[in-house]
């Protein structure tokens, strides 16, 4: 696997992206190889794999797993294109509550390397996309939380104007209620 790390304003928060192989039958590429990730010094285990697929305009997000049982993620789109958010969370990040956005698709085979310590979401771009990440712990509901994905204090500049919501979506905290309240932290 060949390897192209790009740092974004948010430490530790980077894009990959790996050599395709492509002819007339098609594409191959390596999504994840744990030793060239070491080799970049991205040191995670990773124990669970996640998929699912959304309609257009279906925003997800923004969710985190509160340190009880801390996850990172690397996160794909194997169909369609999405927005792709992640929100740093550490409280003692000269970063905190501030966002970094991407376009993830099929066609630029992006993949995003989400640490320990932030909110992610994703908003579908056309009409059905598909999302694949890997997680370094497993889903814990008694350690989930979400930060509202529309909160002011953050801006997300999402690209859709009026997205498809779950009612836990809706209902998330705001970033100054995430720091009023250290069970989520």
């Amino acid at each position: 696997m060949k390897l192209t790390i790009t740092k974004t304003p948010i430490e530790n928060l980077l894009i990959l992206e790996t050599v395709c192989f492509e002819d007339d039958r098609g594409f191959f590429l390596e999504s994840w190889n744990k030793r060239d990730l070491q080799e970049a010094g991205i040191i995670v285990e990773f124990v669970q794999d996640g998929h699912s697929g959304s309609k257009k305009n279906v925003l997800r997000g923004m969710h985190y797993q509160n340190m009880t049982s801390p996850q990172a993620k690397l996160v794909r789109c194997t169909v369609g294109k999405v927005f792709d958010v992640a929100i740093d969370l550490r409280i003692k990040s000269p970063t905190f509550g501030k966002w970094f956005g991407l376009e993830l698709s099929s066609e630029n085979k992006k993949l995003l390397y989400i640490p320990i310590g932030f909110a992610h979401g994703f908003a579908v771009l056309n009409d059905y996309a598909e999302i694949q990440y890997k997680q370094s712990s497993y889903y814990t509901p008694s350690a989930e939380g979400s930060v509202l994905w529309s909160d002011p204090d953050i801006g997300i500049k999402w690209p859709v104007k009026k997205p498809i919501l779950s009612e836990k979506d809706k209902k998330a905290q705001t970033l100054k209620e995430y720091l009023k309240n250290p069970a989520f932290r």
